[in-house]
Formats: C-alpha cells, sequence, structure tokens
C-alpha cells in the first residue's frame, strides 16, 4: 500500500543547497519519486549556537516501502553524504539531516524513531515549507491543521526558530 510520506531536509555546512540537491536525487533513486518539493528557505540553527545559517526543504512522496526500512535508507543516504554520528544528544552542524515528519498519516514510537516528529509543530522550518506543499496537512496526532500550528508559532514568538 502506497502511503504519502513528508521528509524534511536541512543542511547548513558545505554546499548548503547542493546538498539538499543531491539529497534529493538520492531519495528519488533509492525510495520514490518526489511528488512535491518545497522551497529552500534559509534558517538560523534551532536549539544551539553557531554562525552556520541552515537550508531547509520539505519534500513528499508516494511509497510503500515500510517504515523501518525507509529510516535505514535516509541514515544510509545521510552517511553516504558525509553526515557524522553526532557526539551525545545536542544538536550540531551537519551536512544533510533527513527526518521523516509524516509517515501516512501513521502516529508511530518506538526505541528509534517517532513519528510525527516529535518536535515539528515547534520548528518553522519545518512548518512552512510544508505548508508551501500541502497547505492542508494535518498533524496526525495533534490533529491541528499546519496553518494553526504556525500561527501558534507566531503567538508565542518562536517564529524565527
Amino acid at each position: 500500500m502506497k502511503r504519502t510520506i513528508y521528509i524534511a531536509l536541512g543542511s547548513n555546512l558545505g554546499e548548503r543547497e547542493t546538498n539538499l540537491h543531491l539529497a534529493y536525487q538520492l531519495i528519488e533513486e533509492r525510495i520514490a519519486p518526489i511528488g512535491q518539493k518545497s522551497s529552500i528557505y534559509q534558517t538560523e540553527p534551532w536549539g544551539y549556537d553557531s554562525d552556520e545559517i541552515f537550508c531547509n526543504s520539505v519534500v513528499s512522496l508516494q511509497s510503500s516501502m515500510e517504515v523501518n526500512q525507509l529510516l535505514e535508507e535516509l541514515k544510509l543516504i545521510e552517511k553516504e553524504m558525509g553526515r557524522k554520528s553526532k557526539k551525545g544528544n545536542a544538536y550540531e552542524d551537519r551536512l544533510i539531516d533527513l527526518d521523516i515528519i509524516d509517515f501516512g498519516g501513521e502516529v508511530l514510537q518506538s526505541s528509534n524513531l517517532e513519528i510525527p516528529h516529535p518536535r515539528m509543530h515547534l520548528r518553522s522550518f519545518v512548518l512552512d515549507p510544508l505548508f508551501e506543499i500541502a497547505p492542508e496537512w494535518i498533524h496526525p496526532s495533534l490533529k491541528v491543521p499546519v496553518s494553526k500550528l504556525r500561527e501558534k508559532l507566531v503567538e508565542v514568538g518562536l517564529e524565527k526558530n
């Protein structure tokens, strides 16, 4: 069964836009054709201090791939593109970051994966590109449209994060 999947991409090291374009290509080669692709947004790092600005994007695709296989493919793409393993739990600069935002509207939680992404509703760098390509999208566990999640960030002053 094919599901609609949303993946958030981010890069703040090296040739950031080139990194995103390579990730798009690898996603299409290994997972499925990209149905929609947002613009590339430049954003400040979230959750840590860095002088390196991020380029962020969200893509949608249709795939019958199982969630663990999808996660494995995304991690392989990150590794092949040069992403280093994190040192601890702190956020850090990265060549590429690929996060599953939504997997067919399912709510999933395991030791290595939580869908929808647990902090996506707090991040304008995910919500803005997601709204661009899927303005009617509804958060599967919060049951709130992406438009309302974006409004909430503005209300609490987090829209720049």
